[in-house]
């Protein structure tokens, strides 16, 4: 055989199915006699057929070795293979009585890249910086899509899908784009990479109307599919690609003019651009400095210069001098665009003077293109640029201007503004006063609790009034938690980006209902205590004294007038110094308890109003800072989520 056949699984019928195999190497040497094939059934081209029959084949390469084989049958069977739409095709016939078709590839020094029988995957799984960045993005993305709106997060979205695309096709493969302007010779430049025509070339313009494909190997297809590309515009290179190892993977894409007067051309080069992992551009002397192309393009792909070409055309037609210059001009207007250039072993776009025409340059360009191709890292880099442009824009959205959070000088205000509000400073002193009155009932003399019982039995509804707690009107109170509330929100925004800030205020205001409410309950049930407050232990000590100094005034009012009607000795001096000391004695006993209840007064308003003012803080913290806070934490995870993803922690 000359080359390696793709064999299916070929199902005739239920139960009735045939199976075919062929190594997937090429030999290099020896092509005429490179293998034979053995079927164990009579087959087909290449397979063996039978019903629920097995065939094994051996391809026996030029140096009489083998060079892969396969088993069907039971020790085959969950052993499959994915090589673009024939693979597919045969997968989806594997569940009725199919045999599972398995390959062994030859690896590109021609020697087994895998035994016989071994699984070669498809794609290839993301590793290191980039599979982090990309589960932050994916993290980034869940967390932000209640609070960012969905257009912002379409990019950072397209590129998650393109990722997951891309991962589950061939890792094996590089997709690299021609794109240039109307003659500048992308066509030209494309055959001469193929050395086979290819890509029609002339003076009408547009030459080029679709994207068509050049592919170096087999095991593309999935890609092409992705591209849209038909099977009639996929091509292959000279004699196959065989002998063509340094391109080995190449899949090459010649696109319509980016120019073009046709809009639909104009959105397959936009199109195919987003899903290709590298871009081989196409200038000329007379449109390198065209503002469409750097404006339209260059400029907004910057960040992917690694895996960027910027060919200069068509030198040919300049003298030496003249191509040097309008070559240094191309690297001034590519640096002015922000792109990085590769020089001096740089990682950076490449720059290279060429002529398709004559040949001139194009092989150095080939090697450029082989290396991109041999690293099998461009489908990364070119995902890595995405992911740097996606967190590009989203930077507005994601980083703050300074320092944020809620500093404990803000919850204190926000405390203070609530006990206000709730007149936790009133009630202190209500209570206070509430306690001195009681100080005063208990330890006043015996005359003015008597003047004081006087006077309220003649004041109509008289009685013992309970200090009320002096509360601000409703409005007013209501007013100034509002006030509160939106000082903590802005607060707690201040630097935030737009989105956070909205989301954190959003979340105060939803908090701050029912909040004056519960104030109103918070100032009933969290105030002093109903009834007498309680006292001292001096206070029993204090009645006795003011009793004593009572029955004195009246033991010595008693001595007085027995002395005036003559039962007693006369002796105005002793009765009136008893009754005298008893007179002085109880305000002075009453002065005293005064003087100390003071300190157990100011000890309980204090009381009553730390008790109020933690209620206060503890209900304004439950309804508002709480879910500030809420806010603010998962705005910090998603910031460090996504300096995973700019690349901040790398």
């Amino acid at each position: 055989m000359a080359d390696a056949t793709d064999v299916s699984t070929l199902t005739n019928g239920p139960g009735e199915t045939g199976a075919g195999k062929v190594g997937a190497g090429r030999a290099r040497a020896g092509k005429a006699d490179a293998g034979t094939a053995d079927a164990g059934t009579a087959g087909g081209s290449g397979g063996a057929s039978g019903a629920g029959g097995a065939g094994t084949a051996e391809v026996t390469g030029a140096n009489g070795g083998t060079k892969g084989g396969a088993n069907s049958g039971a020790e085959g069977a969950d052993r499959s293979w994915d090589d673009g739409l024939i693979a597919r095709h045969a997968a989806g016939h594997n569940g009725v009585g199919g045999v599972a078709v398995t390959v062994g590839v030859e690896g590109i020094d021609g020697g087994t890249a895998a035994p016989a029988g071994a699984h070669q995957p498809i794609g290839g799984a993301y590793e290191g910086p980039l599979r982090a960045r990309l589960d932050a993005l994916r993290e980034l993305v869940g967390l932000s899509r209640t609070r960012i709106e969905g257009t912002t997060l379409a990019e950072a979205g397209r590129v998650l899908d393109e990722a997951s695309t891309r991962q589950r096709l061939s890792s094996r493969h590089t997709v690299v784009a021609i794109a240039g302007a109307t003659g500048s010779g992308k066509s030209t430049l494309f055959n001469a990479l193929a050395e086979v025509p290819i890509s029609e070339t002339g003076l009408r313009r547009p030459t080029t109307s679709a994207p068509i494909a050049c592919v170096w190997s087999e095991g593309a297809a999935g890609l092409l599919d992705r591209l849209a590309i038909p099977g009639r515009l996929r091509r292959k290179p000279l004699a196959g690609g065989d002998g063509d190892e340094e391109l080995e993977g190449l899949v090459l894409i010649d696109l319509p003019d980016h120019d073009s007067a046709v809009v639909a051309h104009r959105d397959q080069v936009d199109r195919v651009l987003a899903l290709v992992d590298a871009v081989i551009w196409v200038v000329d002397p007379e449109k390198y400095a065209d503002a469409a192309l750097h404006e339209r393009y260059l400029r907004p792909l910057a960040g992917h210069a690694e895996i960027t070409f910027v060919v200069l055309n068509q030198i040919d037609r300049l003298p030496a001098d003249a191509a040097d210059q309008v070559l240094d001009d191309l690297r001034r207007l590519l640096d002015e665009d922000g792109m990085a250039l590769g020089e001096h072993g740089e990682p950076g776009a490449t720059v290279l003077p060429i002529s398709a025409l004559t040949g001139r340059g194009v092989g150095e360009l080939r090697g450029e293109i082989g290396r991109c191709v041999q690293e099998r890292n461009a489908a990364a880099r070119r995902l890595s640029a995405d992911v740097d442009a996606a967190a590009a824009r989203l930077r507005s959205v994601y980083v703050a201007d300074g320092r944020t959070g809620l500093s404990e000088r803000s919850r204190d205000e926000f405390a203070e503004r609530l006990a206000g509000a709730v007149g936790a400073v009133a009630t202190g002193e209500a209570a206070e006063r509430e306690w001195l009155r009681n100080a005063g009932r208990a330890c006043g003399t015996p005359w003015l609790r008597l003047w004081r019982w006087y006077e309220r039995t003649r004041t109509p509804g008289g009685g013992v009034p309970r200090a009320e707690v002096i509360v601000e009107d409703e409005l007013t109170a209501r007013q100034r938690v509002e006030q509160a509330v939106r000082t903590v929100a802005d607060d707690a925004a201040a630097g935030l980006p737009r989105p956070w800030a909205q989301a954190v205020r959003e979340a105060a205001v939803r908090g701050a209902v029912g909040l004056p409410e519960a104030l109103d309950e918070l100032a009933v049930t969290a105030g002093p205590p109903s009834g007498r407050p309680s006292r001292p232990a001096w206070w029993p000590a204090a009645v006795l004294a003011q009793a004593t100094m009572t029955l004195l005034q009246i033991y010595g009012g008693l001595w007085l007038v027995g002395q005036i009607i003559g039962v007693l000795d006369p002796g105005i001096v002793p009765p009136v110094l008893v009754m005298l000391g008893g007179i002085v004695g109880g305000p002075l006993v009453e002065w005293a308890c005064a003087a100390a209840a003071r300190g157990p007064a100011r000890r309980y308003g204090q009381d009553a109003e730390r008790r109020l003012r933690e209620a206060a803080a503890g209900c304004g913290r439950a309804k508002v800072l709480d879910p500030i806070a809420a806010e603010l934490m998962r705005y910090r995870e998603v910031r460090e989520q996504y300096s995973t993803v700019s690349g901040l922690t790398r």
